[in-house]
């Protein structure tokens, strides 16, 4: 298997089969326009009708053997570039090593092509074993129209069609040719592989790119080169928003290696092109050398009045005031807390955080001949191609858009601020140009994970059972125009449903929240809502099975009952399926041996589960506090429940031990503090990250197979694992940990 560089196929409305100047073969498979979900592959003879078919990706054989997989979803480490293929493949009866990987640049003919909230696999799962058996199916027919033999006596296989009776066989090089002459058969003629006689998927298949990724090839927006390109940096102000008053440009001018120096008015959209000063030189090292000398007087805006002092304090106000909006409202709450046996009553707070992605925030732009060619390092290049058009005005049509490797997205390069930076200093510049963000621009320019500020109470009757719960969730939000009025819009990943667990559960529930404005850029991070919403709850809810003296395991087996499978309610709504998270618990207690295990003071588990992204994952931590309070996590044991196939099981174990030391290091460490309406952090020496030292001792992952369609990995896993090692901490020393990081509390004990 080899991979190959990104391609941008000609665009047109439909795919059909045809036959190449080589003589091989190329197939498509089409989505129903209308609803923007997969329907199936292509009847025979079906010709372009407006937006009625349109193919969403393609396969490529050659006469000598080689298969092409275009891989349309952007590769941001989740190793969505291995895994679908593999898919294909697995259908195909491909030999893997016959195989090449290419990245499809941005085009409508592969539908969407944003990679975020774990759903590249389940959107595309079904629709590519389709694709993968259609073209199996033709190249049988096609050895059957050779052999003159019947399709159903022939078998495909490493790549080539067998007659197991007289052992003769083809390869697809040589039937290639034969097969594109062929109609795409009808969906009801094509027979998917009994799971049982998988040979690829489920297997460990190393990521396409390990070996450039190791060698030092270029693959990433960084690395990107292009004949006189130039290397800008662009300023903007320290405190968001602000605008450009004055800037010594004549002075930047003059320096080594600058070629230009301008203000961009920019806008005030936080998710776009913001205004500052652009400097564009010869050398990224000269950008930079100049922009230390850039000096600029800024207008920084009210966002110079918030600081978060100022919302905490005004957070501790809002939770003695009515909330801004009711979200669930079960039973009556408050008759229920004044009649209940024990009452726990307390608050939960989290910061803002960064993405801080290895690869800062870069893209490379050209505009020539009435368009612009792009290339980024992006998790969803529509939204960089619509601000281009948007703020611009050159035409989708015009914008050509290649997908490169990002170095980390986690939900931030979902956001296409950098990219509509790089496209604007390129209008100002003949030929093309790339953006580099420093680290400091990253750090303190993100879309951030918002953070938040949680006030429960929770009400316990005689037998230790939860029949109260009231959570008041004060959060962010941004102004904004819609249908041209202002309207108050709560941040990315700031939001809260009514279906959170224990939504549903408790007889008497009431969810609120209250929006609290302010000028600080959110965007998603990973497992948007859930990475914090998680450590709350499930906090929160192990204090409840504390303070009865209830084991925190049958606690929560006892909360979820037995209510099977719970629909979702309201405009938000999630559905919930509890016999999968009971099963996850149970099978996570048991490896781990739950309740088995006697610790001394100083150690201890810590349970917890989530719901999300489609996935149910049960965790426990075993934690070690020393005296003076410092902390090493043991070991961790996960239990996941993400469907009927593992799709590549190296990338699977990849992204849960990812996800857990991901998770522990924003628990441990991750924190921003904003004053002045600025960051006050600037890089890694004082927004420390997760080493290797501080990485549990040791991660088990065990994967459920259940019959369930297949779903995302790139994120569940996370939530659990903070409130796990926050509870394993409470049972090792009895220290309730309720505000993030955990630096922040004192773990010393006696």
């Amino acid at each position: 298997m080899t991979v190959d560089t990104p391609i941008n196929p000609a665009r047109r409305d439909f795919l059909k089969t045809s036959a190449l100047a080589g003589g091989g073969l190329v197939l498509g498979f089409y989505f129903d326009a209308a609803s923007g979900a997969g329907k199936g592959v292509a009847k025979p003879g079906a010709q372009a009708g407006g937006n009625e078919f349109r193919p969403n990706a393609f396969i490529r054989i050659a006469p000598d053997g080689k298969v092409t997989l275009i891989s349309k979803q952007p590769e941001i480490g989740q190793g969505i570039k291995t895994s679908l293929p593999m898919v294909i493949a697995e259908e195909l009866e491909v030999d893997w090593r016959d195989v090449v990987i290419v990245q499809g640049d941005l085009d409508p003919i592969y539908g969407s092509q944003s990679a975020g909230g774990s759903r590249s696999a389940p959107t595309n799962y079904e629709e590519f074993h389709k694709l993968g058996a259609t073209a199996r199916t033709m190249l049988i027919q096609a050895a059957a129209l050779t052999w003159k033999l019947p399709a159903d006596e022939l078998v495909a296989r490493g790549s080539a069609v067998h007659h197991l009776a007289s052992g003769k066989q083809l390869s697809y090089g040589k039937l290639a040719p034969i097969a594109a002459k062929l109609p795409v058969p009808p969906a009801d003629q094509i027979k998917l592989k009994d799971p049982q006689e998988f040979r690829l998927l489920g297997r460990r298949i190393g990521g396409v790119d390990n070996p450039a990724v190791v060698t030092g090839k270029p693959l990433f927006g960084i690395d990107v080169q292009l004949p006189g390109l130039l290397y800008a940096t662009y300023v903007k102000s320290p405190a968001f928003a602000g605008k450009v008053v004055s800037a010594n440009l004549d002075d930047i001018k003059k320096l080594p290696g600058v070629r230009d120096a301008f203000v961009i008015d920019g806008t005030a959209n936080l998710k776009g092109l913001l205004p500052g000063v652009a400097i564009v030189a010869d050398s990224t090292w000269a950008a930079f050398s100049a922009r230390k000398q850039l000096k600029v007087e800024w207008d920084a805006g009210k966002v110079a009045e918030q600081s978060w002092q100022g919302f905490a304090k005004q957070a501790k106000a809002l939770f003695k005031q009515p909330a801004g909006e009711v979200l669930r409202n079960d039973g009556d709450v408050e008759t229920a807390l004044a009649k209940a046996a024990q009452t726990v009553e307390t608050t939960y707070r989290y910061p803002f955080i960064s993405h801080a992605s290895i690869e800062p925030q870069n893209a490379t732009a050209w505009v020539k001949d009435g368009g612009i060619e792009i290339w980024a390092p992006t998790q969803n290049p529509e939204a960089g191609q619509k601000i281009v058009t948007e703020v611009l005005g050159i035409p989708k049509d015009k914008i050509t858009l290649h997908i490169t490797r990002s170095g980390g997205g986690f939900g931030r390069r979902l956001i296409p601020d950098y990219i509509i930076e790089a496209a604007a200093i390129a209008q100002r510049v003949k030929g093309p140009v790339k953006l580099t963000w420093t680290r400091e621009d990253d750090l303190q320019h993100d879309q951030y994970r918002a953070g938040g500020f949680h006030f429960l109470r929770g009400g316990l009757d005689e037998a230790g059972k939860l029949i109260a719960w009231h959570n008041h969730f004060v959060t962010f939000s941004h102004p904004v125009f819609k249908d041209g009025k202002p309207v108050i819009e709560l941040g990315a990943g700031a939001n809260l449903s009514g279906d959170e667990f224990p939504g549903r559960w408790v007889p008497n529930c009431r969810i609120e929240h209250t929006a609290l404005e302010c000028g600080i850029p959110m965007g998603p991070w990973r497992a948007p809502r859930s990475n914090v919403l998680a450590w709350v709850f499930h906090s929160f809810i192990d204090e409840l099975a504390h303070a009865v003296g209830k084991d925190p395991l049958a606690f929560r087996l006892e909360l979820l009952g037995d209510k099977g499978f719970l629909p979702g309610t309201g405009e938000q709504g999630i559905p919930y399926d509890v016999n999968r998270m009971k099963h996850v618990l149970h099978h996570v207690a048991e490896k781990a041996e739950w309740g088995k295990k006697h610790f001394p003071r100083g150690q201890g588990q810590g349970i917890a589960f989530h719901f999300s992204h489609r996935g149910y994952i049960a965790q426990v931590a075993e934690v070690t506090v020393s005296k003076d309070g410092k902390l090493k996590v043991d070991r961790v044991v996960v239990s996941t429940d993400i469907g009927a196939q593992i799709v590549n099981l190296s990338g699977a174990e990849n992204q849960v031990q990812g996800s857990v030391v991901d998770g522990l290091g924003a628990l441990l460490f991750q924190e921003l503090d904003i004053d002045k309406g600025r960051i006050v952090q600037s890089n890694f020496g004082d927004y420390p990250m997760i080493r290797i030292g501080d990485a549990p001792t040791k991660i088990e992952v065990h994967f459920l197979k259940t019959d369930f369609p297949v779903t995302g990995l790139g994120e569940p896993a996370l939530p659990p694992l903070a409130p796990a090692v926050c509870n394993a901490i409470f049972a090792a020393t009895g220290i309730r940990v309720r505000e993030l990081p955990l630096r922040k509390t004192d773990l010393s004990w006696s």
